[in-house]
Protein backbone atom coordinates (compact mmCIF):
# COMPACT_ATOMS: atom_id res chain seq x y z
CA UNK A 1 0.00 0.00 0.00
CA UNK A 2 1.42 3.40 -1.00
CA UNK A 3 2.01 6.08 1.62
CA UNK A 4 0.18 9.40 1.49
CA UNK A 5 2.03 12.48 0.20
CA UNK A 6 1.62 14.10 3.62
CA UNK A 7 3.27 11.16 5.37
CA UNK A 8 6.13 11.12 2.88
CA UNK A 9 6.65 14.85 3.40
CA UNK A 10 6.67 14.39 7.16
CA UNK A 11 9.26 11.62 6.87
CA UNK A 12 11.44 13.80 4.62
CA UNK A 13 11.28 16.73 7.04
CA UNK A 14 12.20 14.42 9.92
CA UNK A 15 15.14 13.00 7.96
CA UNK A 16 16.45 16.44 7.02
CA UNK A 17 16.11 17.53 10.63
CA UNK A 18 18.10 14.54 11.79
CA UNK A 19 20.81 15.18 9.23
CA UNK A 20 20.97 18.84 10.21
CA UNK A 21 21.29 17.96 13.89
CA UNK A 22 23.99 15.45 13.09
CA UNK A 23 25.96 18.05 11.15
CA UNK A 24 25.55 20.59 13.94
CA UNK A 25 26.89 18.11 16.46
CA UNK A 26 29.94 17.13 14.45
CA UNK A 27 32.03 18.02 17.49
CA UNK A 28 30.80 16.92 20.90
CA UNK A 29 31.41 18.42 24.33
CA UNK A 30 33.43 16.08 26.51
CA UNK A 31 34.94 14.39 23.45
CA UNK A 32 36.32 17.01 21.07
CA UNK A 33 36.34 19.92 23.52
CA UNK A 34 35.66 20.67 27.17
CA UNK A 35 33.23 23.17 28.66
CA UNK A 36 34.62 25.00 31.68
CA UNK A 37 32.49 24.82 34.81
CA UNK A 38 33.28 28.46 35.55
CA UNK A 39 33.66 30.62 32.41
CA UNK A 40 36.52 33.11 32.35
CA UNK A 41 35.53 36.72 31.64
CA UNK A 42 36.46 37.87 28.13
CA UNK A 43 38.03 41.22 27.31
CA UNK A 44 35.50 42.33 24.67
CA UNK A 45 31.88 41.28 25.29
CA UNK A 46 30.85 42.55 21.85
CA UNK A 47 33.03 40.07 20.00
CA UNK A 48 33.69 36.34 20.19
CA UNK A 49 37.04 35.79 21.85
CA UNK A 50 39.47 33.10 20.74
CA UNK A 51 42.67 32.68 22.76
CA UNK A 52 45.67 30.54 21.95
CA UNK A 53 47.44 29.44 25.12
CA UNK A 54 51.02 28.84 23.99
CA UNK A 55 54.69 29.29 24.78
CA UNK A 56 57.62 30.31 22.65
CA UNK A 57 59.43 27.49 24.47
CA UNK A 58 57.07 24.89 22.96
CA UNK A 59 58.15 23.29 19.67
CA UNK A 60 54.57 22.20 19.00
CA UNK A 61 53.44 25.82 19.33
CA UNK A 62 56.20 26.83 16.90
CA UNK A 63 54.98 24.30 14.33
CA UNK A 64 51.35 25.28 14.92
CA UNK A 65 51.95 29.04 14.63
CA UNK A 66 51.69 29.36 10.80
CA UNK A 67 48.30 27.64 10.86
CA UNK A 68 47.04 29.92 13.64
CA UNK A 69 48.28 32.99 11.75
CA UNK A 70 46.50 31.87 8.57
CA UNK A 71 43.30 31.13 10.51
CA UNK A 72 43.51 34.52 12.23
CA UNK A 73 43.68 36.49 8.98
CA UNK A 74 40.51 34.80 7.68
CA UNK A 75 38.25 35.74 10.61
CA UNK A 76 35.34 38.15 10.43
CA UNK A 77 35.20 41.30 12.49
CA UNK A 78 33.05 39.70 15.19
CA UNK A 79 35.98 37.49 16.27
CA UNK A 80 38.87 38.81 18.38
CA UNK A 81 42.05 36.74 18.66
CA UNK A 82 44.63 36.89 21.42
CA UNK A 83 47.56 34.87 22.70
CA UNK A 84 48.26 33.94 26.29
CA UNK A 85 51.74 32.72 27.30
CA UNK A 86 51.52 29.60 29.45
CA UNK A 87 53.85 29.50 32.43
CA UNK A 88 54.64 26.03 33.71
CA UNK A 89 58.18 26.71 34.97
CA UNK A 90 60.64 29.48 35.80
CA UNK A 91 62.14 29.16 32.29
CA UNK A 92 58.75 29.66 30.68
CA UNK A 93 58.11 32.62 32.98
CA UNK A 94 61.25 34.36 31.71
CA UNK A 95 60.10 33.82 28.12
CA UNK A 96 56.61 35.08 28.93
CA UNK A 97 58.27 38.17 30.40
CA UNK A 98 59.90 38.77 27.01
CA UNK A 99 56.50 38.43 25.31
CA UNK A 100 54.94 41.07 27.54
CA UNK A 101 57.97 43.33 27.23
CA UNK A 102 57.47 43.25 23.46
CA UNK A 103 53.79 44.03 23.95
CA UNK A 104 54.60 46.95 26.25
CA UNK A 105 57.11 48.34 23.77
CA UNK A 106 54.63 48.05 20.90
CA UNK A 107 56.82 45.61 18.96
CA UNK A 108 55.03 42.31 19.58
CA UNK A 109 54.28 41.82 15.90
CA UNK A 110 57.96 42.23 15.04
CA UNK A 111 59.16 39.98 17.87
CA UNK A 112 56.67 37.08 17.92
CA UNK A 113 58.23 34.95 15.18
CA UNK A 114 61.85 35.92 15.92
CA UNK A 115 61.43 34.65 19.49
CA UNK A 116 60.38 31.26 18.10
CA UNK A 117 63.19 31.26 15.55
CA UNK A 118 65.87 32.32 18.03
CA UNK A 119 65.07 29.45 20.35
CA UNK A 120 64.18 26.59 18.04
CA UNK A 121 66.27 27.29 14.93
CA UNK A 122 69.20 29.33 16.21
CA UNK A 123 69.37 27.63 19.63
CA UNK A 124 69.70 30.91 21.49
CA UNK A 125 68.95 30.95 25.20
CA UNK A 126 66.11 33.46 25.28
CA UNK A 127 65.70 32.95 29.01
CA UNK A 128 68.62 35.33 29.41
CA UNK A 129 67.98 39.08 29.42
CA UNK A 130 71.23 39.87 27.61
CA UNK A 131 70.29 37.54 24.74
CA UNK A 132 66.83 39.07 24.52
CA UNK A 133 68.27 42.58 24.61
CA UNK A 134 70.32 41.92 21.48
CA UNK A 135 67.39 40.19 19.78
CA UNK A 136 65.06 43.12 20.42
CA UNK A 137 67.68 45.51 19.07
CA UNK A 138 68.24 43.44 15.91
CA UNK A 139 64.61 42.69 15.13
CA UNK A 140 62.73 45.76 16.37
CA UNK A 141 65.35 48.49 16.79
CA UNK A 142 64.72 48.66 20.55
CA UNK A 143 67.56 50.20 22.53
CA UNK A 144 69.16 48.29 25.39
CA UNK A 145 67.89 50.90 27.83
CA UNK A 146 64.29 50.76 26.60
CA UNK A 147 64.32 46.98 26.64
CA UNK A 148 65.68 46.86 30.19
CA UNK A 149 63.10 49.30 31.49
CA UNK A 150 60.21 47.38 29.91
CA UNK A 151 61.50 43.90 30.72
CA UNK A 152 61.93 44.69 34.40
CA UNK A 153 58.86 46.89 34.78
CA UNK A 154 56.09 46.36 37.28
CA UNK A 155 53.58 46.38 34.42
CA UNK A 156 55.24 43.44 32.67
CA UNK A 157 55.58 41.45 35.87
CA UNK A 158 51.91 42.10 36.62
CA UNK A 159 50.92 40.78 33.19
CA UNK A 160 53.01 37.67 33.79
CA UNK A 161 51.19 37.11 37.09
CA UNK A 162 47.84 37.62 35.36
CA UNK A 163 48.84 35.10 32.67
CA UNK A 164 49.58 32.53 35.38
CA UNK A 165 46.20 33.14 36.98
CA UNK A 166 44.31 32.98 33.70
CA UNK A 167 46.06 29.76 32.66
CA UNK A 168 44.94 28.20 35.95
CA UNK A 169 41.40 29.50 35.43
CA UNK A 170 41.32 27.91 31.98
CA UNK A 171 42.59 24.65 33.57
CA UNK A 172 45.21 24.32 30.85
CA UNK A 173 47.66 21.45 31.34
CA UNK A 174 49.52 21.57 28.01
CA UNK A 175 50.07 23.72 24.96
CA UNK A 176 49.04 24.66 22.39
CA UNK A 177 45.48 24.92 23.66
CA UNK A 178 42.66 27.04 22.24
CA UNK A 179 39.93 28.71 24.31
CA UNK A 180 36.72 30.04 22.77
CA UNK A 181 34.69 32.73 24.54
CA UNK A 182 36.29 31.91 27.88
CA UNK A 183 34.31 28.71 28.25
CA UNK A 184 35.29 26.13 25.61
CA UNK A 185 38.70 24.45 25.87
CA UNK A 186 40.25 22.59 22.90
CA UNK A 187 43.56 20.73 22.84
CA UNK A 188 45.25 18.63 20.19
CA UNK A 189 44.55 15.34 21.89
CA UNK A 190 40.79 15.84 22.08
CA UNK A 191 40.52 17.46 18.62
CA UNK A 192 42.57 14.77 16.87
CA UNK A 193 45.67 16.89 16.25
CA UNK A 194 46.86 20.45 16.68
CA UNK A 195 45.73 21.66 13.25
CA UNK A 196 42.36 19.93 13.76
CA UNK A 197 41.83 22.19 16.78
CA UNK A 198 41.02 25.03 14.41
CA UNK A 199 38.11 23.08 12.94
CA UNK A 200 36.68 22.69 16.43
CA UNK A 201 37.31 26.38 17.08
CA UNK A 202 35.34 27.29 13.94
CA UNK A 203 32.51 25.03 15.07
CA UNK A 204 32.41 26.69 18.50
CA UNK A 205 32.63 30.21 17.05
CA UNK A 206 29.59 29.39 14.90
CA UNK A 207 27.88 27.93 17.96
CA UNK A 208 28.47 31.17 19.83
CA UNK A 209 27.25 33.22 16.87
CA UNK A 210 24.01 31.20 16.78
CA UNK A 211 23.52 31.66 20.53
CA UNK A 212 24.01 35.42 20.27
CA UNK A 213 21.70 35.63 17.28
CA UNK A 214 18.98 33.70 19.11
CA UNK A 215 19.37 35.87 22.20
CA UNK A 216 19.09 39.05 20.10
CA UNK A 217 15.99 37.77 18.33
CA UNK A 218 14.37 36.83 21.63
CA UNK A 219 15.15 40.25 23.08
CA UNK A 220 13.67 41.95 20.01
CA UNK A 221 10.42 40.02 20.39
CA UNK A 222 9.93 41.06 24.01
Amino acid sequence: MSKSPHLLLACLVALLGALSTGAAEKFVAGTHYQTLDIPVKTLDPDRIEVVEVFSHACIHCYNFDPYVESWHTEQDGDVVFDRLPAIFSDDWEAIAQAYYAAQTLGVLEQMHKPLFTALHDERKDIRKAEVLQLLFEEQADVSAEDFGVAYNSFSVRSRVAQAKAKTRAYKVTGVPTMVVEGKYLIDGRSAGGNVAMLQVVDFLVDKERDARRSAAESAAEE
